[in-house]
């Protein structure tokens, strides 16, 4: 019997103030397996990165995508992690026919799907996708980051961390923050830099 074409699909960046939302989708391929593979909030960033590399050069497919932060604020961020899950799925090279979801809920593929609570603990699939899209985000943050200086995103990510708030506080919201999150929506009356 013919093993079902699986891709594992996770995303990151559901919980900061600021930046896209992030999900990847990977198809791995059983011959050329990768050790390691978990949770990417359980490993170290340098340890990510190196599993990042492995991903790339030996699943099947891999793809990674995005919504943005009007995204984020026009349909809220359960629905724009769904579409960024949905975009990067769509965008693998070999379309998968089932997709493992990690989470209560998975959104509609062009494939039967099934979620899967803590499915990046269990699931080396997903492990992968978790991993991906941890590493994807981590850079463009970093890129943001320079576009956007003093708000420190280099190196919270976006989160609300004391020195995020009190980046906020100094400068004010600016285009990459999420307007919908809180504490962002209520500094909406302080200064707004494009």
């Amino acid at each position: 019997m013919t093993a079902v074409l699986t891709a594992g699909v996770d995303e990151a960046g559901r919980g900061p103030l600021a930046g896209p939302v992030y999900a990847a989708a990977v198809i791995l391929d059983p011959d050329r397996p990768i050790d390691g593979l978990t949770d990417s909030k359980l490993l170290a960033p340098t340890e990510r990165e190196r599993l990042a590399e492995l991903i790339r050069s030996r699943a099947r497919a891999w793809a990674v995508s995005w919504a943005d932060v009007h995204e984020i604020d026009a349909i809220n961020i359960l629905q724009a992690s769904l579409l960024a899950m949905q975009r990067a799925v769509a965008a693998l090279s070999v379309p998968p026919q089932l997709a493992l979801v990690d989470g209560d809920r998975a959104p509609k593929f062009s494939c039967r799907a099934e979620a899967i609570i803590q499915g990046d603990l269990s699931q080396p699939a997903i492990s992968a996708a978790s991993i991906l899209a941890k590493v994807e985000r981590d850079a463009e943050m970093r890129r943001l980051a320079v576009h956007y200086p003093g708000y420190g995103f280099e190196n919270h990510k976006g989160y609300g961390t004391r020195e995020h708030l009190t980046a906020l506080d100094r400068l004010g919201v600016c285009s990459i923050h999420r307007r919908s999150f809180e504490p962002v929506r209520s500094r909406m009356n302080g200064i707004v830099c494009r």
